[in-house]
């Protein structure tokens, strides 16, 4: 009896030590880090949707990246740089995150921009949208993926300009976003041959838009451009239309969601023109991957979305190829691979701007729509090339 409970006792060692050897060679995860707004201004757009979107993406690659699990790490940022900075860092020092994503606002890419230019990791931008990610502050590490100010000035600018409108007034968001986009359209318009005749800057996430309103309306100009975004976007054109301005002032979008035009109604936002880099609509591919969203989510995706899930494959594809997780290498190898596939066709410049297609939309109204979320027509493709700040425009000093 003495001797088989000893034996017992050796097996269990044995068995232990050997369990214990076994999850020590098990490989560590592959861990990205995503942040954007889960609860605020900007959530419906990118948040819980662009976890999904991120998550899709690691299942369809296999769910391994070098033979080893790959393991998604998400927060809200609240849109506080402060945040966004200190979560970074701690994933990165305490997780080893090889991979930060970038969600919506610009100050908070920038502050997790300088962890990865630090800790010497790939950033993925997708929801901040200022120009300036791949122009005077543009790192060798960083990838600015879905669109930026430039581009929207560019697209909806033009577009609106053509139609023989020469005064514009423009409702701005008062952070790096909204500045940002202030310059860009300014550029645009004044080089069709128009003037921004009144230029109002609104708080982040104003209560009242009234008195903002009041001064773009004394602007008497023939446009109003809306250049905020989120809550505040539809907050200000909700305030537009019931005080009368809009039959006065042709209302511009120079950033708009489909969420947001699903929340507003066609009846509200029918007729308004923007410029997306995305939509659920624009090739058999497109949609297959939109009904397996919805199928998810039980809503439609949005461009910020849908380029969350593109920029996490293309990521994955480079490490694959340059069989590493060295950031030099991924990066790299990411500017000389040619992309393609639900989200656009393109390749990402030495500045770090993926160059893809964007297109000019429109909202359709009532009458026009044949049932729940038919809700826009394409006017026109806009090339990349036509769009995004060239090598001589974005001035940034690793592009030479």
């Amino acid at each position: 009896m003495r001797r088989r409970a000893h034996a017992l006792s050796a097996c269990a060692l044995a068995c232990s030590t050997f369990a214990g050897v076994a999850q020590a060679q098990a490989p560590a995860p592959v861990r990205l880090g995503f942040l954007t707004d889960m609860s605020s201004q900007y959530s419906d757009g990118d948040g819980k949707g662009g976890v999904t979107a991120i998550q899709m993406a690691i299942e369809d690659f296999g769910g391994k990246l070098l033979g080893r699990p790959i393991e998604l790490l998400s927060a809200d940022h609240q849109n506080k740089a402060d945040i966004a900075s200190t979560k970074s860092r701690e994933w990165v020092d305490t997780q080893d995150v090889q991979l930060l994503i970038a969600g919506t606002n610009t100050a908070t890419a920038l502050a997790m921009g300088q962890v990865a230019n630090e800790k010497k990791r790939v950033l993925l931008i997708n929801g901040a949208y200022s120009s300036n990610l791949t122009g005077s502050q543009c790192s060798p590490y960083w990838v600015h993926y879905n669109s930026d100010t430039t581009a929207i000035a560019r697209g909806t600018g033009r577009a609106v300009s053509e139609q023989g409108a020469k005064t514009w007034a423009l409702l701005v968001a008062d952070y790096t976003f909204g500045h940002t986009l202030e310059a860009d359209v300014t550029q645009v318009v004044q080089a069709q041959g128009g003037q921004i005749v009144k230029a109002v800057r609104a708080p982040f996430h104003a209560n009242d838009f009234s008195s903002y309103l009041v001064q773009v309306q004394a602007s008497k100009a023939e446009i109003l451009g809306f250049a905020n975004a989120g809550g505040d976007f539809m907050n200000a054109l909700k305030a537009a239309r019931e005080f009368g301005i809009t039959p006065k002032m042709k209302p511009v979008a120079l950033m708009v969601f489909a969420n947001e035009v699903e929340s507003l109604g066609l009846k509200l936002a029918g007729g308004l023109m923007f410029t997306d880099s995305w939509y659920w609509d624009r090739s058999p591919e497109a949609r297959t991957w939109t009904d397996r969203f919805y199928a998810r989510t039980k809503k439609m995706p949005t461009s910020l979305q849908a380029s969350d899930y593109s920029s996490a494959m293309s990521y994955f594809k480079a490490v694959e190829k340059a069989q590493s997780l060295d950031a030099d290498k991924v990066m790299q190898t990411l500017k000389s691979m040619p992309l393609n596939d639900m989200f656009g066709k393109g390749k990402i410049e030495p500045n770090g701007r993926y160059v893809h297609d964007m297109y000019l939309l429109q909202v359709k109204t009532p009458e026009e729509s044949k049932g729940k979320h038919d809700s826009f027509k394409l006017i026109k493709a806009l090339p990349g090339d036509t769009l995004f700040a060239s090598k001589q425009e974005a001035q940034c000093p690793i592009w030479k």
